[in-house]
């Protein structure tokens, strides 16, 4: 699921490939790799997960997503400043919708330019695309799968540690899901900005590879950057809670620990 700027500027004018800048308009604007369209991803929370939220949520991202260009014929690749939580988003819910063939560009837009790749200002313009794959909705849960999976499944909180425990408040209540652990989601990059090495992380991620996990965050964006690490080192079962505390700390009626 990861590609090196080498790799991306050699293919990068081959007619297959699809490049989305998932920052703001504001930084896509001053400057981004050429050709890459700009969807900020960060526009897109979703913090309703019953059934209908979920139809809801797959038919709003399978319009954004075919609007920007994306469909099966293409390699896209995903990528931010780093090798963040917005390119994680992409390349996450693209598998979500079985997408056979995307990336995030390891390092981002600061290894890019780090290696003096061309820049281009000039904004591009969206060419259409059909996404109409399948939903795997074995990588996406809601709250009442969590709930009922609390003891049984390894969640994992990849909020900072003031979230996790309270001190920093982002919801009407603070503090975490029962039995969560802490990794936030930070730990999974080098002061580079760059993936750590299979070896760091398998340290910080010593769990059993074939147990299930479900990683969540504020509004799963940190979250599905921490589910791109997992599958990286092998983790066979990977969910990402797609309503993370933003849907969990504003719900009354679900169970909590500070």
């Amino acid at each position: 699921m990861l590609i090196s700027s080498e790799e991306l500027n050699q293919i990068l004018n081959d007619d297959n490939i699809l490049v989305i800048d998932s920052r703001s308009y504001k930084e896509y604007s001053q400057g981004h790799i050429p050709g890459a369209v700009n969807l900020d991803l960060f526009a897109f929370h979703w913090i309703d997960t019953s059934e209908q939220g979920i139809i809801s949520f797959n038919e709003q991202m399978r319009k954004i997503l075919s609007y920007a260009g994306i469909d099966e014929t293409k390699k896209v690749i995903f990528y931010d400043n780093i090798s963040g939580m917005l390119a994680a988003r992409g390349v996450w819910l693209c598998l979500y919708f079985s997408h056979p063939n995307v990336f995030m560009l390891n390092g981002g837009f600061k290894k890019w330019v780090s290696e003096k790749f061309e820049v281009e200002t000039r904004s591009n313009i969206y060419n259409q695309g059909n996404f109409e794959t399948p939903i795997d909705s074995s990588i996406l849960v809601g709250f009442q799968y969590v709930k009922q999976n609390i003891g049984k499944a390894t969640i994992i909180d990849a909020r900072s540690p003031e979230e996790f425990d309270g001190r920093t408040v982002r919801a009407a209540r603070i503090g975490h899901i029962p039995s969560a652990i802490n990794l936030d989601w930070t730990v999974n990059v080098n002061e580079n900005g760059q993936f750590k090495s299979d070896e760091e992380l398998s340290k910080i991620y010593n769990l059993n590879k074939e147990s299930e996990v479900i990683t969540y965050c504020q509004g799963a964006y940190r979250a599905a950057n921490s589910f791109l690490t997992l599958k990286k080192l092998g983790f066979k079962n990977v969910k990402v809670y797609l309503g993370s505390w933003g849907e969990w700390g504003n719900r009354s009626d679900l169970p909590l620990e500070n």
